[in-house]
């Protein structure tokens, strides 16, 4: 019967294939490194959601001292891997996502108009970068109404863990 450290050890195993995988799509060159810049696609494909503040400081963490514009695997992968091991910047749950959308639409439509959805995620909180907010358009805007239906957008968004 396999104890907690063996446990331990195949979890960690499995994560460093994940890690390995996720950072293999983007390592061009094939020589262990890839381009800062798509950091945060690596992480978000592991399962994780940092905002843009804890993603700037954990690209920090595994930079080389002298930024070369490139991180390379075996910086990544510890970190990443405690991450992964400590859940840190888990996705948020789909209800909290409802009641916020909620929230939002004090009209209770069920839907908010591009310009409504523009405005909340530029101005408010944590506003977006110009590219989130394109890529969050062209995932969730309905052409047709020009509006984002908020239920279906959280059902396509969730990552199911299961």
């Amino acid at each position: 019967m396999a104890d907690d450290k063996d446990r331990e050890e195949i979890v960690v195993a499995d994560f460093h294939k994940k890690i390995k995988e996720a950072f293999e799509v983007f390592d061009h060159e094939s020589n262990n490194t890839v381009d800062v810049r798509e950091i945060g696609t690596i992480i978000r494909s592991l399962g994780c959601c940092p905002s843009e503040g804890e993603l700037h400081d954990l690209i920090a963490e595994v930079e080389d001292e002298e930024p070369t514009g490139y991180i390379r695997f075996e910086k990544f992968l510890p970190v990443m891997t405690e991450i992964l091991l400590e859940k840190r910047y888990r996705p948020v749950p789909e209800d909290v996502l409802l009641r916020a959308f909620e929230v939002l639409d004090s009209a209770k439509r069920g839907f908010l108009t591009k310009d409504e959805l523009i405005k909340y995620m530029t101005e408010e909180g944590e506003p977006f970068s110009q590219e989130e907010m394109e890529e969050m358009l062209s995932a969730a805007i309905d052409p047709d109404s020009n509006s984002i239906h908020y239920r279906d957008y959280i059902t396509m968004m969730v990552i199911d863990e299961h």
